[in-house]
């Protein structure tokens, strides 16, 4: 009675409208529940010696978004995608994802759950192709057995299905021309590509992306948010790390903000901007400083330019080639 009577008396535009968010279950703030979510972890803590890198009290992950995870240099974002995804152990916690628990579980097995994730420092097996190393992605192939490997007919054709697979996908990430390069060839932007090409090979529910924009030439962000925007658009969910605050605005739905190895705040990307928590965790006292302007010039739209510059370049010699061809 006395809860309802307080809800009741909250001036307008304060709790009231944080209620009704449609991702939450309750007020939103940090460690706060979702309608529907994908992953939820409970306790959660890493300990380095005397450093507890992550203490995560609860936070869940909704399913069906694309959702951020910021916060300063050893915040412990990192660390809490290596406890997740099954790279390292943590001193206590538990895990669970689409409803099966993972707490201690191996790599390979998460990935093989359908929850996968893509490295700050690409991964990528430099003297394989491009194409070998898309095919190593797909799971449970049947050549992977010993006896069967012997007898090519029995995977013969799943093989073919396989690499039509990855050759699809490698069109679609604009990589089909270098699919018999070495991978140990391409930019740090293109490997950045055949990362989440390959993890799209296990059809995975939920794609976990680790800086996906970092050392990434200005040229290739505008195609990195397309195909990051594309995987929600194909009904999976997406967790990514990232400082660039001028991405986060631009493609999440959801924020979560950790420092000093806690959650400390989350919300919609424009609330969370705003919140002094995540202002001090960034900049301490400094908060006339707009977050969107710390990292300096706004890459998306840097992006969107240089794409724009060269759609005009090239209008401007299809018109002359054109012109000569009418002289």
């Amino acid at each position: 009675m006395s809860d309802h009577s307080s809800s009741a008396a909250t001036p307008a535009g304060t709790a009231t409208s944080v209620l009704e968010h449609p991702l939450v279950d309750g007020p939103v703030g940090p460690g706060c529940r979702k309608t529907d979510p994908i992953v939820i972890a409970d306790g959660v803590t890493r300990q380095f010696g005397g450093l507890t890198a992550v203490d995560v009290e609860h936070v869940e992950i909704p399913r069906g978004q694309i959702t951020a995870l910021i916060g300063p240099n050893g915040a412990g974002k990192t660390t809490l995608f290596n406890l997740l995804t099954g790279f390292d152990k943590p001193n206590t916690g538990t895990w669970q994802f689409d409803g099966k628990s993972l707490a201690g579980v191996s790599a390979y097995k998460v990935s093989r759950s359908g929850m996968v994730r893509t490295f700050q420092l690409t991964k990528s097996l430099g003297r394989l192709t491009v194409l070998q190393n898309m095919l190593l992605g797909a799971q449970k192939q049947k050549g992977e057995n010993l006896f069967r490997a012997l007898f090519r007919a029995l995977w013969k054709g799943e093989e073919a299905d396989i690499t039509t697979k990855a050759e699809e996908l490698l069109a679609r990430f604009k990589l089909d021309e270098k699919s018999e390069d070495y991978a140990a060839s391409l930019s740090g932007g293109q490997r950045k590509l055949l990362e989440m090409a390959r993890a799209l090979m296990t059809n995975p529910r939920l794609v976990m992306l680790d800086e996906p924009m970092a050392g990434v030439n200005p040229a290739l962000t505008q195609s990195l948010l397309g195909h990051i925007k594309d995987l929600k658009s194909e009904g999976m969910s997406v967790l990514f790390v990232e400082h660039d605050m001028h991405m986060v605005r631009h493609i999440s739905d959801w924020v979560i903000v950790m420092a000093e190895g806690k959650i400390v705040a989350e919300g919609p990307p424009e609330k969370v901007m705003e919140d002094p928590a995540v202002i001090d965790a960034y900049l301490g006292a400094h908060h006339d400083t707009d977050l969107g302007d710390i990292d300096g010039p706004n890459p998306v739209e840097e992006a969107e330019k240089a794409a724009a510059a060269r759609h005009a370049d090239e209008h401007d010699d299809h018109e002359q080639k054109h012109g000569k061809d009418e002289a």
